[in-house]
């Protein structure tokens, strides 16, 4: 069985959905974009914030560099905290914990807003690592942040790891090193986007969880 699991953070851990959209929608406004309906920049959550920019608005690298240091105005003071830790999540977490399981943070978020969100809702208790991305825009694809989790906690067995997330960078991301993913459905993405990406198994609920990793 596993006996470390990764978690990812947004649309996994917690709900981040109206400070991520109001900060895009912050974003946005400077360049004359107007967003009425905040189900549209879903999209955005998950998937590094940059590329996001490029890839949704057809923004250049360098304008889309200048939207995340808009979208950070906004939520390093306001987003952050527009947050919600999903129900059954910290009981899972402590059920896991109490199994002796080491759990560790790997996220596209900056490591920096990722500890704050942790402490704010009483969750960095239950982590041993968290690992995230750089301020400075390195460090922010998913296989790359998994493996600085991987080193820095000194963790070799691969096949005893889990992936726990909602998107598919986190399956794809995971896969790159052997590990098995556990996609959550409560979250942003779709049971046909995880299973095209190769998860191994499916989560209606975060307590669904511990039925995967505790014997």
């Amino acid at each position: 069985m596993y006996q470390t699991v990764l978690f990812d953070l947004d649309g996994t851990l917690t709900d981040p959905g109206v400070g991520i959209t109001n900060s895009v929608m912050y974003a946005l406004k400077k360049y004359g974009i107007e967003v009425s309906d905040r189900r549209e920049l879903y999209k955005f959550i998950g998937p590094p914030l940059q590329e996001s920019f490029e890839s949704f608005y057809d923004f250049s690298e360098e304008k889309a560099r200048e939207a995340v240091s808009y979208y950070r105005e906004h939520y390093s003071k306001t987003g952050i905290f527009e947050n919600k830790v999903y129900e059954g999540m910290e009981e899972t977490l402590k059920k896991l914990k109490n199994s002796g399981k080491n759990l560790v943070v790997a996220t596209a978020k900056p490591e920096l807003f990722a500890n704050q969100i942790l402490e704010h809702f009483h969750l960095s208790r239950y982590f041993s690592f968290v690992a995230g991305a750089n301020m400075d825009g390195t460090r922010t694809r998913k296989e790359e942040v998994i493996d600085y989790a991987l080193k820095s906690c000194g963790i070799l067995e691969h096949s005893q790891t889990v992936m726990v997330g909602d998107r598919k960078h986190d399956v794809l991301g995971a896969t790159r090193f052997g590990i098995d993913t556990i996609g959550v459905l409560y979250g942003y993405g779709t049971r046909e986007e995880l299973e095209q990406a190769g998860a191994a198994y499916f989560a209606e609920r975060p307590e669904d969880i511990c039925q995967f990793v505790i014997p």
